[in-house]
């Protein structure tokens, strides 16, 4: 590694805003939706601000320390970055596929890190301070929250966050970024075209929203699909998309609106498939009903090392729901017909096998009929007689 990132756009476009300035734009805007419009307006009422290119730089700046993530908005803003990581005042990490890198960054000191976490918590709807030292939420562009203040940090605060991209690329450029095993295309078409209930399972960051979205294009367009998420990721290519986005509760803590409630809701608007961007809580219960009472052609994505963990993850989920083994395993084995699992190694993401269900002596289980390694020319099968069933039931 040559040395830390850099932005094009830093800090340094984010401290030219003096916080008198700032005061006065935030006296002018008021509780207007703020837009580079109002912002400029705001600036150039201030009398402060002369030439068009330092307008247009301090109204960057405004809305970053407004609306977003203040002198870590540019870097959000970089190409393919997916996380930006705060440890200290100068230890600035960025993820952008390829593993964590150090970005050169000088955020002041403890007390500005954990003053720049305060208010994006407040930006979040959430608490941040000594009473509520830890802080979960979501910005108002989508960008997943994660902080901690101290006593739990030695000092300042350590921030997380996680970029979200909606996710829009097709099946055809998978197959050629060579993230879908060659010759498969007509077993996915397969799988949309006959209505199977698939899951998508993999690690954090290993592309099972991309691989989602570019599997709910294929679905004809006549079908309404209702899409649940925690936060909008999903941006399929198909013109009836109907988008459901929980809500957390308030700093009083109401207002929350969970999976669990919008899954249930789909069922009542008239779906022909429903989709759930990731279970990871007691909605799996409800999931798996759903797949089960004439809901077919569901999609969902879960989070699991391996296609064989896949068992043992719907089973702990489902007990957040109250739901005893024999009936997940029940449940599970009438409702899931193909697991597509998903890796990411050596900075590529890929299909790394696709799983049946069946019944097992202690449940049911999750066998790969089919691996691939991401480097060999096509995949290979892993159970004969498994893949023979999957092309038999889904394929051309």
């Amino acid at each position: 590694m040559s040395g830390p990132l850099r932005p094009e756009r830093g800090p340094s476009d984010v401290a030219a805003l003096d916080p008198s300035l700032l005061d006065d734009v935030r006296g002018r805007i008021g509780s207007r939706d703020v837009d580079d419009a109002a912002l400029g307006a705001a600036l150039t009422a201030s009398g402060r601000v002369l030439g068009s290119d330092a307008l247009r730089d301090l109204t960057r700046a405004a809305r970053a320390e407004l609306t977003g993530a203040g002198p870590l908005q540019p870097l959000l803003e970089l190409p393919e970055v997916t996380d930006v990581l705060v440890n200290g005042p100068r230890d600035v990490w960025v993820d952008r596929g390829h593993g964590v890198e150090r970005v050169d960054v000088d955020l002041g000191t403890p007390g500005a890190v954990r003053a720049l976490a305060v208010r994006l918590a407040a930006l979040a709807g959430q608490r941040l301070d000594d009473a509520a030292p830890v802080c979960d939420g979501r910005l108002p562009d989508g960008t997943r929250l994660h902080a901690v203040v101290e006593p739990i940090v030695p000092s300042g605060a350590a921030v997380s966050l996680r970029v979200l991209r909606q996710s829009t690329l097709t099946l055809d450029a998978l197959v050629a970024l060579r993230a879908v095993p060659a010759g498969w295309e007509t077993l996915l078409h397969g799988l949309i075209a006959r209505r199977a209930n698939v899951l998508v399972s993999g690690g954090t960051g290993t592309g099972k929203t991309t691989l989602l979205a570019a599997l709910l294009g294929l679905a004809l367009h006549d079908e309404r699909l209702v899409v649940v998420e925690e936060a909008r990721e999903l941006a399929p290519a198909h013109p009836h998309v109907v988008a459901l986005v929980t809500r957390r509760a308030n700093v009083e803590g109401a207002g929350a609106v969970g999976l669990t409630e919008l899954v249930r809701a789909a069922l009542r608007m008239r779906p022909d498939r429903i989709v759930v961007g990731e279970c990871r809580g007691a909605e799996v219960r409800e999931v798996l009903l759903a797949m089960n009472t004439g809901h077919d052609g569901g999609l969902a994505t879960l989070h699991a090392n391996a296609v064989e963990h896949v068992p043992a993850r719907l089973e702990a989920l489902a007990a957040l729901a109250g739901m005893p083994r024999d009936a997940v395993a029940a449940q599970a084995v009438a409702a899931v017909d193909v697991v597509l699992h998903v890796r990411r190694e050596r900075g590529r993401r890929f299909v790394a096998a696709l799983g049946v269900v069946d019944r097992a002596d202690d449940g049911f289980r999750v066998r790969a009929a089919a691996r691939w390694d991401g480097q060999a020319a096509q995949a290979c099968v892993a159970d004969a007689t498994a893949w023979e069933q999957v092309l038999a039931r889904w394929g051309s």
